[in-house]
């Protein structure tokens, strides 16, 4: 413990952050977090970045925390801050990413009083994360944020009633620290030494064993990755096991993160509608999850299945074990399936440029052509990108993707925010849908701020394209009320958003036009837009 005199007990909180490597805060902070700000001023080493929004804040922390591995903090307001940030926090939560949320309170002897924003924080935080804690003493602020962080890096630490196997061998939790205003402004503030983290668990070389039998017993297997497996040496380590064995690989669509392009093993993704995953897996005796979880269907539809998987297919767990390294029992069954054999890595293979009108088929072809090598693609494309960026970018230079694991949309611009951050010699490109885009489109004013080397492409259908799809799928009819799926009248004018946000913009009709400003946004440093008008399929 450290003790200086005067020190305040924001000061030792933000202390304790930098000293177990949080070195950066997104924050939209109130009157309850001043002293956290103040302390900002001595502590250089924790970078804050003003956000417009608490989405932005939240899926900003959960953008840098999928590419580092390692926790941001948000600096929340009270309850209805955390409130504003719950949606991005509920697909950092699906992620599987470690995000230390601040969320500053009333004092103690205010509270008592059920001032106008009073609230329940406890109940809010607890909806999204596997660590709570409301500091009780001056003097236990520093031992608590040591510990928040360390929730938020260790397998396992969400408790939602009973184990995940999703989240075998990953690092990734959220963690809220509830910090009542008394506590930040009074002196006498001890900063703690970080925690150590475990190492994840060795895999059951026993178990390993029983599934390597199951890929050499001649019946159908279907491997299906996610979370780690999905990084370059869980790739490598599932295409050896495939090409030895003859065992079929799927991938988990809208993956939190997931290597791609030439040089990587290339990966069939998991379709997202349910009878679409029943007939990928029609001839599976087996599924293997390998940090994944068995496929269910995002929502419920009338006489449908939600659950895909075909019933005489058996579900296996690779990483049984709780806290189970994944990457290394992909390894270990490679060994045994596989010893002499190399992955198939993807070719050089971009798209031919198109020509003619923009429309839902052709865009993805011009960001495939033109993806640069190591970008970092954060994918909230939705119904524009399903049917086409997957295969458009198969062939790029390597980069990663970002996707949007918790359905919950408004995540592309603020998760593009956050990996700007952690990876400022990396160019970014936020393929966003243009609906979803409204949700956190103030995150543009922080790419301006902060001069990020960022390139949004919003692909604007004036529409929510999927709900026309899934209005037809529950069997409803509502001719007059498609109006609630039309973005029109107003049109949404994406040019003069960002330009009033202070993002240089232009607006692409054709794929000439959108190939020549990607080019150029590409090409020139800090935040870009362009506006993608897309015509119905075939133009």
């Amino acid at each position: 413990m450290q003790t200086m005199p005067g020190t305040t007990g924001a000061h030792a909180l933000v202390r304790t952050l930098v000293d177990s490597d949080v070195r950066v805060c997104f924050a939209n902070p109130g009157t309850s977090e001043m002293h956290f700000v103040a302390a900002l001023d001595t502590l250089p080493q924790m970078r804050g970045v003003l956000c417009l929004f608490e989405g932005v804040a939240t899926g900003a922390a959960d953008g840098y925390g999928r590419m580092t591995g390692h926790p941001a903090a948000t600096l929340l307001h009270l309850g209805p801050g955390l409130a504003n940030g719950l949606a991005n926090l509920h697909n950092a939560r699906r992620a599987n990413t470690p995000v230390v949320n601040v969320v500053g309170d009333h004092a103690l002897g205010h509270k008592a009083l059920d001032s106008l924003l009073e609230s329940n924080i406890d109940a809010l935080a607890g909806t999204v994360s596997g660590w709570v804690r409301r500091s009780a003493s001056i003097e236990d602020l520093g031992t608590d944020a040591a510990e928040a962080v360390a929730a938020t890096l260790t397998s396992g630490a969400a408790g939602e009633g009973g184990r995940d196997p999703s989240r075998n061998g990953t690092s990734g939790s959220v963690s809220t620290l509830i910090v009542p205003a008394d506590l930040s402004w009074s002196t006498g503030g001890r900063s703690a030494r970080p925690v150590k983290i475990p190492a994840p668990a060795a895999p059951s070389e026993q178990h390993v064993r029983s599934i390597a039998k199951l890929l050499r017993s001649g019946e159908s297997c279907v491997l299906l990755l996610d979370g780690p497996a999905l990084s370059e040496q869980g790739l490598r380590a599932a295409s050896r096991i495939e090409r030895a064995t003859g065992a079929r690989l799927l991938a988990r669509n809208w993956a939190a993160r997931q290597r791609r392009g030439a040089g990587v093993p290339h990966v069939e993704p998991l379709a997202y509608r349910g009878e679409q995953i029943t007939a990928q897996l029609r001839d599976a005796h087996h599924l293997i999850l390998c940090g994944a979880r068995t496929p269910v269907t995002s929502f419920a539809y009338p006489d449908r299945s939600s659950l895909p998987t075909p019933p005489d297919t058996r579900v296996h767990v690779l990483a049984e074990d709780e806290g189970a390294d994944t990457v290394l029992a992909l390894d270990m069954l490679a060994d045994h399936v596989a010893p002499h054999t190399e992955p198939l890595l993807a070719p050089s293979a971009p798209p031919p440029l198109p020509r003619g009108a923009l429309t839902v088929d052709n865009w993805a072809a011009v960001i495939g052509a033109l993806l640069p090598e190591e970008a970092i693609v954060c994918d909230e494309s939705i119904t524009a990108g399903m049917a086409t960026l997957h295969a458009a970018t198969a062939g790029s230079p390597p980069h990663d993707v970002l996707g949007l694991t918790g359905l919950s949309i408004g995540q592309g611009l603020p998760s593009a925010t956050g990996a700007a951050i952690a990876c400022p010699d990396r160019p970014v490109i936020c393929l966003q849908a243009d609906g979803s885009a409204m949700y956190t489109l103030s995150a543009l004013w922080s790419h301006a701020r902060e001069h990020l080397d960022i390139t949004t492409v919003i692909l604007n259908n004036s529409s929510y394209a999927i709900l026309r799809a899934e209005l037809e799928r529950v069997g409803a009819t509502a001719e007059a009320s498609a109006q609630l799926f039309d973005l029109s009248r107003p049109d949404l004018d994406f040019v003069s958003l960002a330009h009033g946000m202070g993002v240089p913009a232009e607006r692409a009709g054709t794929a000439e036009d959108l190939a020549r400003q990607f080019r150029r946004a590409l090409s020139e440093p800090g935040p870009h837009l362009i506006e993608a008008v897309l015509l119905p399929h075939g133009g």
